[in-house]
């Protein structure tokens, strides 16, 4: 998968502009504030329809101006396709191809793996900020995912009404109670599956990459305890006795206590979580080790790479982390966006930013 041209319109900060993209190393060189971080984010929105910076659309507007929208062509491993959004205030409009679309036939198109200085937050941030880090990277690959994680989320808001009014011997709570348990335990069974699978990488490009003396993993902690050997129809009968056991607080406090909704995933290098025993170089070491453990879940899951972006990697790793990493991707066929102050000695398409223009050095 590579993306062929980009082209956005009152964007953040930026003035204008379509560009022609490399198919291998895309370099965005510029001074701290010239927006080079709003070039790449402009490319992960048009991929995703979200930005990895906020959740508001309304910032993504250039000030003074009422409406934005970004343009992407791109090339699967089928043909040429193209992906735009328009949005303003109020509304959004996907365009797939030319035809609009849902967020749900937008979203999975083109798969991309950002890579930014706030990531640091999958290690020290909140759970909730790590299960909606994972649900996304899951669903980017896998509809079906996508499908449960939304049914869920319907299903929990539901229910959190019915236990907020202890309406709970309706009938349609406990019709609405068993989607719930079913499309949880969905969401469980695949999220422990990707673990499995995403660790053993995630500790494969940390040894090779950063440390080649400690193990790294990742483990999920669930609201059920240890479920990982446990069959769908398994998890579903813990799921119904762990309600039952907790009905009554449930009630009490008026939302749900129970569901994946509740669960995290932690990291431990050489046995000690990450979060409390890492160091500040570990812990990004960490992050970048997952990031490209998750193009090879992608490349596995689509029979295609992904697109891979990195925010500031001259300030973010030292010069021989970075030489490391910068070799490393050379030698896989996936196209990647860099931020960088300075420059490389790499073969890319470098692109100077100032004040929000961009110009190509070599075309």
């Amino acid at each position: 998968m590579k993306i062929l041209e980009i082209n956005y319109i009152n964007f953040r900060n930026l003035k204008d502009k379509r560009l022609k993209l490399s198919p291998e190393i895309n370099l965005f060189i510029g001074k701290n504030g010239q927006g080079k971080t709003s070039i790449v984010e402009a490319i992960y929105f048009s991929a995703t329809g979200k930005s990895f910076r906020t959740s508001k659309y309304s910032e993504l507007i250039k000030y003074n101006k009422k409406k934005s929208g970004c343009y992407m062509e791109y090339m699967d491993k089928l043909s040429n396709k193209s992906l735009s959004i328009k949005f303003d205030f109020e509304k959004k409009e996907y365009v797939f191809n030319k035809k609009n679309v849902s967020y749900e036939e937008y979203y999975g198109k083109v798969n991309v793996v950002s890579f930014i200085p706030e990531d640091i937050d999958l290690i020290m941030g909140s759970p909730s900020v790590r299960r909606r880090f994972f649900n996304g990277e899951i669903s980017q690959s896998n509809e079906t995912y996508f499908y449960n994680i939304r049914k869920y989320n319907k299903l929990l808001k539901i229910r959190n009404k019915y236990l907020k009014s202890k309406d709970t011997k309706n009938e349609m709570f406990l019709i609405y109670q068993e989607e719930f348990i079913k499309y949880g335990s969905l969401i469980l069974q695949k999220r422990i599956e990707y673990v499995k699978n995403i660790s053993i990488l995630l500790n494969l490009n940390y040894r090779k990459l950063f440390d080649n003396k400690k193990e790294l993993y990742l483990s999920y902690s669930s609201f059920l305890g240890d479920i990982k050997k446990l069959s769908l129809k398994e998890i579903q009968e813990k799921f119904r006795e762990y309600i039952a056991k907790h009905n009554i607080r449930e009630i009490k406090y008026g939302y749900s206590l129970a569901g994946p909704q509740k669960d995290d995933f932690i990291f431990f290098l050489n046995e000690k979580e990450a979060k409390s025993y890492s160091s500040q170089g570990e812990k990004k070491s960490i992050v970048f080790s997952l990031k490209l453990a998750e193009l090879d879940m992608i490349l596995k899951e689509r029979r295609e790479n992904p697109i891979f972006i990195i925010d500031d990697l001259s300030s973010y790793f030292d010069k021989t982390r970075k030489r490391n990493i910068i070799d490393f991707l050379i030698k896989r066929n996936i196209q990647v966006m860099i931020t960088s102050t300075e420059k490389f000695k790499i073969n890319s398409k470098d692109f100077n930013v100032c004040e929000g223009e961009v110009y190509c050095e070599n075309n």
